[in-house]
C-alpha cells in the first residue's frame, strides 16, 4: 500500500518474516477484491410484473482490509499508527493498493480511506504493543490496473518496424506512408474490459489517421503549404482516457483545431482486435507509440 497520491511511503502488508519489528500483517477476511458492484437501471411498467431492464454500469467499489500492527513496545506501535494516519489521510490524496500474484503480475487499485482506524480498547482489538483494524476504502474507479502496455512502431529510412512487448510484424518501412487503406494492425488487450489508449506521434509527421475496428477515427490532414503537422523533434500526444481527452505536443501546443471534423476517440476492446493506422511521414526518423493500461475486474 502506498499513500499520498501513490507517491508516499510504501507499507508492505504481507512481507513480515517473523523477525523484524515493528510489523504490519494483513489478516484473513478482506472483502471487495473480486468482481466490482454493478448499478442496474430499469423502468417500471404499470401493466407488467416487475421492471424492464434499461442499462447497467459499474459502481464504486467498497473494500475492507483487516490489518494487525505490532510494535516492540508502546512507543513503537504508536509510531506505526501515526505512519498509517498520515498515509491514509484522504485530504492528502488517494492510496494505491498493489497486489502481486505468484506469477509476478502486479495489479493496482486507486482508493480513498473511509474508516476503520477509529480504534477500540477491547481486549480482542488492542493491547499494550499491538492493535487490529479493519481498514475501509472506496475505489471511485473500481477497476484494477496492470502496468502500462506499450507498443512502438519506428519508421523512416528503412528502419525496422518493431514492438517492444511482443512479436508484432517484422516489417521495414521507408519514409513515406505507414499503413493505409485495407492494411490493419493487430492490437492485443489482455484485460477484462476496454482500455483507453494514449498515442504518441514522434515527428516528422505530415498527416495521420487512427481508425478502430468499428470505424471510429481520429485524423489530421496535411497542413497547407506542405509543412509538417508534427515537426521533427516534437512529440504529439493524443490522450483518449475519460476525463482527460487532450491533444497536445511536448511544448504544450493544443492540436484540437488541427484535427479533422468530428474526431471520435475509441477504446481498445478486450482480446485481439485490428486497427488501421495510417501515417504520412516527413523526411527523417518518425515513430508511433501506443500505450494503455489493461483493466481487470479482480486482483487475480
Amino acid at each position: 500500500m502506498a499513500g499520498n497520491n501513490g507517491q508516499g511511503e510504501e507499507i508492505p502488508l504481507t512481507l513480515f518474516n517473523g523477525r523484524e519489528w515493528p510489523a504490519v500483517l494483513m489478516l484473513p477476511g478482506a472483502t471487495g477484491l473480486d468482481m466490482p458492484p454493478w448499478a442496474l437501471f430499469s423502468d417500471d411498467s404499470p401493466n407488467l410484473d416487475g421492471s424492464i431492464y434499461r442499462s447497467a454500469r459499474v459502481a464504486a467499489r467498497e473494500i475492507m482490509i483487516p490489518v494487525y500492527l505490532h510494535g516492540i513496545d508502546r512507543p513503537t506501535v504508536n509510531q506505526l499508527k501515526r505512519k498509517f494516519f498520515q498515509a491514509l489521510n484522504p485530504k492528502r490524496g488517494y492510496c494505491l493498493l498493489r497486489f502481486t500474484e505468484g506469477s509476478g503480475v502486479t495489479r493496482q487499485l486507486t482508493v480513498y480511506y473511509k474508516g476503520g482506524m477509529e480504534g477500540s480498547e477491547g481486549t480482542d482489538d488492542s493491547g499494550f504493543s499491538w492493535a487490529k483494524y479493519g481498514l475501509s476504502f472506496t475505489a471511485m474507479d473500481p477497476w484494477f490496473y496492470q502496468d502500462r502496455v506499450t507498443t512502438r512502431w519506428d519508421f523512416g529510412a528503412g528502419d525496422p518496424f518493431l514492438s517492444e512487448t511482443q512479436p508484432f510484424m517484422p516489417l521495414r518501412l521507408s519514409a513515406g506512408v505507414m499503413g493505409g487503406p485495407g492494411q490493419s494492425l493487430t492490437i492485443s488487450n489482455p484485460g477484462d474490459i476496454e482500455a483507453w489508449p494514449v498515442w504518441e506521434l514522434h515527428g516528422p509527421v505530415k498527416a495521420f489517421s487512427l481508425t478502430s475496428p468499428a470505424g471510429d477515427t481520429v485524423k489530421a490532414s496535411p497542413p497547407a503549404g506542405g509543412s509538417d503537422l508534427v515537426p521533427a523533434g516534437r512529440v504529439l500526444t493524443i490522450d483518449t482516457r475519460p476525463g482527460r481527452k487532450t491533444v497536445k505536443d511536448d511544448q504544450g501546443s493544443n492540436y484540437w483545431s488541427k484535427l479533422d471534423t468530428d474526431p471520435r476517440f475509441w477504446p481498445i476492446e478486450p482480446g485481439t482486435s485490428s486497427a488501421a493506422i495510417s501515417v504520412v511521414t516527413g523526411a527523417g526518423r518518425s515513430a508511433v507509440i501506443l500505450s494503455f493500461r489493461p483493466r481487470y475486474a479482480s486482483y487475480v
